[in-house]
């Protein structure tokens, strides 16, 4: 009986939300702060005066980025929402072997040394279909990214000992394109699952930025609560300054989330 009553109260505080036109899914305003803690696998191409190089896969230690979320609702069905987060991380490995200068993979033992930073701002104009407990998002905007990366790759070839370091400094626009869904279990408890898109061809800097998450919201007070998300990010950056001066960063990250969320 307890659970049933518990169950109407929340089910009549919810079509109430509905009948205001704002879902009980979404949020007036928010902002939400936090870190991801990430592995990461990083993959480094530069071509340097001795030739291409290609690093292998390198499996690198976990990483906490730091991240800052916010939405705003215009309206009932439409919004803003902003995202901005830091990856920057050193790295130095023995890659055994495994790299390649001009497609000839490096003899005796390969030493890498990198260092890796990208900024990454985003803002969406988003549009919410649904008044109920479930509504589905479709976003469109834009990224700002920067990305510094300088490395240096020793190893012989033939027995003759060779070393390539090469780095670069480059930012863009790009378009952004964002998909979600949201439901509210009650008006304290929340899932959701969003997955969003950055690619850019042509230019100095090119690539693509693919993310997809999961995770759920809890307030145990009315206005802060507690999120917690699982997501996976693809990165993969070219600065293209012709077919003789080119570098390649590819990163993977994958890694659960908590921020504190503050709505009003």
């Amino acid at each position: 009986m307890v659970v049933l009553l518990a169950c109407t109260a929340a089910g009549n505080v919810l079509a109430a939300d509905g009948a205001t036109g704002v879902s009980p899914a979404l949020d007036r305003m928010s902002l939400s702060l936090g870190a991801v803690r990430a592995d990461t696998s990083f993959q480094l191409g530069v071509s340097t005066p001795s030739g291409r190089y290609e690093t292998p896969s390198y499996e690198g230690e976990r990483v906490t980025i730091p991240r800052v979320r916010a939405d705003f609702l215009l309206g009932h069905s439409q919004g803003v929402s902003l995202d901005y987060y830091r990856y920057d991380k050193s790295y130095s490995s023995n890659l055994n072997g495994s790299t390649t200068l001009n497609g000839q993979p490096l003899s005796g033992t390969a030493a890498l040394a990198a260092d890796a930073r990208l900024e990454i701002g985003q803002v969406a104009y988003r549009w919410w279909m649904g008044q109920g407990a479930d509504v589905v998002g479709l976003g469109l905007g834009a990224a700002y990214y920067r990305a510094t990366v300088g490395g240096t790759v020793t190893g012989s070839v033939a027995g003759i000992s060779n070393s390539g370091a090469d780095g670069f400094e480059r930012s863009t626009f790009a378009p952004l394109l964002e998909l979600g869904w949201r439901h509210a279990f009650t008006p304290a408890t929340r899932m959701f699952v969003e997955a969003s898109g950055v690619k850019k061809n042509g230019g100095s800097l090119n690539g693509h930025i693919y993310t997809a998450t999961i995770g759920a919201e809890w307030f145990p007070v009315e206005n802060i609560g507690i999120v917690a998300d699982y997501g996976v990010s693809r990165i993969s950056l070219t600065r293209d300054l012709g077919r003789e001066d080119s570098a390649q960063l590819n990163l993977r990250l994958h890694g659960p989330s908590v921020y504190v969320k503050m709505r009003f």
